[in-house]
This record gives structure tokens, sequence and C-alpha cells, in this order.
């Protein structure tokens, strides 16, 4: 589906010899008014977020490095409990190596808002297993972005603090 937004820009009556003529008539066109043609993905539906929420969770318990691979986006930032940055490729040699073995994990407090073709979670997980030395056995609350990429969630970023 296709939205046409008007938006006005404003045109200078005096436009310095260095710009070239063609961004001239980029600027020009339609004189004082520009009309931007933008793609509208179909709404997200809650529902949706919550199976992929549930399907990265079963992911990060079996140590599914595919299914990981799927849900988290290339540019992945996500700040953990020790104050670190990991990314995407962190995050899976994290489990590919076997320095993250969770044991159990379930959810609660979920809350979702959706913005855009972004998808922003909240959620408090309780988690038993290791990670390199360190013992997980607590609560720990995580926010997570999920963005909408062709009809499939990738999450694009997230922060996790222990409670």
């Amino acid at each position: 589906m296709n939205v046409k937004t008007t938006i006005p820009i404003h045109v200078p009556t005096k436009v310095p010899e260095e710009v070239k003529q063609s961004q001239i008539n980029y600027f020009l066109k339609s004189e004082e008014t520009r009309t931007i043609n933008m793609s509208k993905n179909a709404p997200i539906d809650k529902d949706i977020i919550i199976a992929v929420e549930n399907e990265l969770l079963n992911a990060m318990t079996n140590c599914d490095l595919q299914k990981l691979d799927e849900l988290l986006h290339e540019d992945l930032l996500f700040n953990i409990p020790n104050g670190q940055t990991i990314t995407k490729a962190l995050d899976l040699e994290t489990y590919s190596s076997g320095n993250m073995k969770i044991k159990k994990m379930a959810s609660s407090e979920q809350e979702i808002n959706i913005i855009g073709d972004n998808a922003i979670v909240s959620v408090t997980i309780e988690m038993k297993g290791m990670y390199f030395d360190h013992i997980l056995d607590g609560k720990y609350r995580f926010i997570r972005v999920w963005k909408s990429f062709n009809n499939s969630y990738k999450v694009i970023a997230g922060s996790s603090i222990q409670l």
C-alpha cells in the first residue's frame, strides 16, 4: 500500500552558483512542495510478537544457533547485565562455544508497545544457567526492540538487568 504525503519545503529565492542544475530541479519539483511515496508495512500484530518472543526464548534455551541467527539482526546491539554491549556475532559465538548454557527460562510481566514497524517488548525472565563462569539464577528484566523486515521480525536492540 502506498501512502502519498505532501511535505512543504522551503525553497531559497537565491541558490548558490555552485549548486548543480539537477539539484535545483530536484528541489523545485512541484514548485514549493514535493510528493513522496512511502511504502507502509501491514500493522504489527501483538500475537505475532508474542510468538517470536517465545521462539527466541526457546532458541536461547535449546542453543538453536540457526533460529538465533534468523531472529537477530546483523547490526544488533544488546547491553547485558554486566554493562557490556554485545553484537549478534558475539552472541552467536557465546552460544556456539558453550559459554552460554540456559537450563530454565520462564517469562512474566510482558508488555508490548507497537511503534510504526517496531515492537518494544519489556519482560521479566526467571533464568537458571551459566554465562562463562557466572551463575545465572534469578530474575532479569529485558527490553527488546523488534523490527519488521519483509514480513519477518528481527531483534535490533535490547538490554537486560538483574532484578
